[in-house]
């Protein structure tokens, strides 16, 4: 199924003043109405002579109507546009392109309309009727920017919320991890200090034990020297007591 496309264009031409060129596009060929305010020009150019004139450039005729709707929809800065007169009331419209670094020309003739009046109004409506269209969709891209905007603001302000949250909460965390750590930082010194206590008490009391040991030790040696000399002594009597009494025996010969 073909696509109809509209465009307006307000044509800003030198040295004389400026021309609407209305453009209704189809597939495989064109239609163009204009009008400088008082008068009015129609073009009509069929498939045929789209088609030849593709074929002249080498072009599809698809491109050649999207290339030419390109510059009459929208007035390029780099081209030369032109609209002037062809003899008996006709005008030709041209604009410049470049093509591989060639500048080329595209040239239409445009005859007078049948009723200047009408052609100028219709394309006065279109502008109407695209202006209207225009103004709707800018309140509605604005109410929804608006709209954006507001929730935008919502969303600031909640995620300022949240990091001012996280930041009291992380702070409030940090607080009591400190005082827990100080906690347990007292718990270890007064078991550092306990154990030192007991390792001192332990190292002393072995030394008390060896010096009771050795009082002890030395004691019983004394006592055991006296008691060995006591019986030294009475072994030493003992064995007097104990000597043998014989008579004398006389041996005669």
């Amino acid at each position: 199924m073909e696509v109809t496309r509209h465009s307006c264009l307000k044509l800003e031409l030198k040295d004389v003043d400026p021309i609407f060129v209305k453009g209704t596009w189809f597939d495989s060929r064109f239609e163009l109405s204009l009008t400088d305010g008082h008068n009015a020009w129609i073009c009509r150019a069929s498939e045929e002579e789209v088609r030849n004139r593709a074929a002249q450039w080498d072009q599809p005729v698809l491109e050649y109507v999207s290339l030419a709707e390109q510059y009459l929809g929208f007035q390029q800065p780099h081209s030369l546009y032109g609209f002037a007169d062809a003899g008996d009331g006709h005008k030709r419209l041209s604009w410049t392109f470049e093509k591989e670094g060639t500048k080329l020309q595209w040239r239409w003739k445009c005859e007078p309309a049948p009723d200047s009046k009408q052609t100028t109004a219709e394309i006065l409506d279109f502008l109407m009727d695209a202006n209207i269209r225009l103004s709707e969709e800018v309140v509605i891209k604005t109410q929804s920017f608006e709209r954006l905007k507001v929730e935008a603001e919502k969303s600031l302000a909640q995620s300022e919320k949240i990091s001012k949250e996280k930041v009291e909460f992380e702070s409030a965390l940090y607080a009591k991890f400190l005082k827990v750590l100080n906690s347990k930082k007292a718990k270890l010194r007064d078991l550092r200090d306990q154990l030192t206590e007991q390792g001192a008490a332990v190292g002393k009391l072995p030394q008390e034990e060896e010096d009771e040991s050795t009082d002890k030790t030395e004691s019983f040696d004394d006592i055991s020297e006296e008691e060995s000399s006591k019986n030294i002594t009475g072994t030493s009597k003992d064995a007097q007591t104990s000597r043998p009494r014989g008579r004398k025996r006389t041996t005669r010969n």
